[in-house]
């Protein structure tokens, strides 16, 4: 909001109507007007009492200080708080001092990230999840709590919570767990996969090898790559003893059978280092929102091409899961279905 604010003596004077007194140059008094002045209606206009120079500069200021601070406390209302702490939608979370690298922003969303242990039929899976709400809410992927028994949830301030499966939808890969008795937690903030661009910088979190609060970085290096991976029905996670998670890509399949009972979606690819454990995690731009969840990684080990190349690990080829199919999908998963 901008003013034009006039300096002192810019406002101009009205001409004196006293007469001149006796003694002066005209030596007489004017003749008296024909009529009367018209006397002025109502308060004199406000411009004329304004203050004039510093103070009402000053005073102009305050105003504008008033009106942007104002706006400021909407804003601020409509991204946070709303549905119970929930998770705001594309703003700056890392302060400006440390926008635009990996520590701000690992700083910032790192609280936002938790570690999933899932207690199956065949052992237990370990993976990563984002919180939404400061209550507890957490998405994180299907494959990490499919046929899960019991979920254990960890937050990075190293509190363990139980966890309930809400609702899940195989064909996304994409399940929503809700702590108990959780509260005071720090949501994400969901941007808009949308915009995302091959060569953003982008920050990957989570448990990989239950290494909780793991930061890694990279790019966007493809958008829209098709993704088959397993939607876990009539099966349990992991099905790979290597702890790999099971999908397909270019007609070849890799950490394992995916099984009969799979599903495709299209994913944003990375080369920030994701492992096992980094499944449900989050994959982050540099303001700090959340454009992924990270959901599969390349694998040579387990290809079937009998490379005999040694073990599981990241080579630089990830897939995440964009975060506007997460959000198109969060009311079907709050509704309960289990798909």
């Amino acid at each position: 909001m901008t003013e034009t604010f006039r300096h002192s003596g810019e406002y101009h004077q009205q001409q004196s109507s006293a007469p001149v007194p006796p003694g002066g140059t005209q030596g007489a008094f004017p003749p008296p007007p024909a009529y009367a002045p018209e006397a002025p209606q109502g308060p004199a206009p406000a411009r004329r009492r304004r203050a004039k120079g510093p103070v009402a500069l000053l005073a102009a200021v305050a105003i504008a200080a008033a009106a942007v601070g104002g706006g400021t406390a909407f804003a601020v209302q409509t991204l946070t708080d709303r549905d119970n702490g929930s998770s705001a939608t594309s703003t700056d979370v890392v302060p400006t001092s440390k926008k635009g690298t990996v520590a701000g922003v690992a700083e910032a969303v790192g609280p936002s990230i938790v570690e999933i242990s899932a207690s199956t039929g065949q052992g237990k899976s370990t993976g990563s999840g984002v919180i939404l709400k400061s209550n507890g809410e957490i998405i994180t992927n299907n494959h990490v709590v499919s046929g899960a028994t019991s979920v254990k949830v960890r937050t990075s301030d190293g509190k363990t919570y139980d966890a309930e499966v809400v609702g899940t939808d195989s064909k996304k890969d994409l399940a929503l767990i809700q702590l108990k008795n959780a509260s005071g937690l720090k949501p994400a903030t969901l941007g808009n996969s949308g915009n995302v661009k091959v060569g953003d910088e982008v920050v990957a979190i989570g448990s990989p090898e239950g290494l909780t609060g793991t930061v890694t970085s990279g790019i966007i290096s493809a958008l829209d790559r098709d993704v088959t991976v397993s939607t876990g029905e009539g099966q349990q996670q992991p099905q790979n003893p290597e702890g790999g998670w099971p999908f397909e890509f270019g007609g070849q399949q890799f950490n394992g059978d995916t099984g009969s009972s799979k599903t495709t979606y299209k994913a944003l690819q990375t080369d920030a280092s994701l492992n096992p454990g980094n499944s449900g995690g989050a994959l982050i731009d540099m303001n700090g929102n959340i454009i992924g969840i990270n959901s599969a990684m390349y694998s040579p080990s387990s290809s079937g091409q009998g490379s005999g190349e040694s073990a599981s690990g990241s080579v630089g080829l990830g897939f995440a899961i964009p975060v506007d199919t997460v959000k198109n999908d969060l009311s079907t998963l709050r509704s309960g279905s289990k798909t």
